[in-house]
C-alpha cells in the first residue's frame, strides 16, 4: 500500500500509484513503479525517480550546476549525452533535501517538456498530471 501523502511548506510528495517512464532520443531513460509525485504551488507536478530505476550511467553525466530551492534543499543536475546529442541539465536530484522533503532524496526528477514522451501506463501524457 502506497505511503500516505507528506505535505509542507506547499508541497506534497506521493507515491505515484501507476507505472510511469521517459524517453528522449527513442531511449527510455526513466522507467519506475515506484515513482513519487511532487506538487509543489504555483509549480507543474514532477516526478521523481528512484535511482534505480534511472539509466544514470549510461546516458546522464553529473554536471556542476548546482541550485537551491527554500522548500527542498540544494539541487545537483545531469546532462543527457547520446553521441553528438546533447541535452544540458535534463535531470536533478536533491542528496540532502530539507528535512520535510526527505521523500524525494537521490531520486531523479526531469524536465517535462526536455524529454521527448512521457507514459503513464501505456498511455502517452502530453502534460504533468495535476
Amino acid at each position: 500500500m502506497p505511503d500516505p501523502a507528506i505535505a509542507a511548506g506547499g508541497i506534497t510528495i506521493a507515491d505515484f500509484p501507476e507505472r510511469v517512464r521517459t524517453a528522449i532520443c527513442g531511449i527510455v531513460i526513466a522507467d519506475s513503479r515506484r515513482a513519487k509525485i511532487l506538487h509543489e504551488d504555483g509549480h507543474k507536478a514532477v516526478f521523481y525517480f528512484p535511482p534505480d530505476d534511472v539509466r544514470m550511467g549510461e546516458f546522464l553525466t553529473p554536471t556542476s550546476k548546482q541550485t537551491t530551492c527554500p522548500k527542498k534543499g540544494v539541487a545537483r543536475y545531469w546532462t543527457f549525452r547520446l553521441g553528438d546529442t546533447e541535452v544540458p541539465d535534463v535531470a536533478w536530484a536533491y542528496p540532502q533535501p530539507i528535512t520535510a522533503c526527505a521523500a524525494i532524496k537521490d531520486h531523479i526528477a526531469f524536465y517535462w517538456d526536455r524529454m521527448d514522451v512521457w507514459f503513464v501506463g501505456d498511455k502517452p501524457l502530453s502534460a504533468p498530471p495535476s
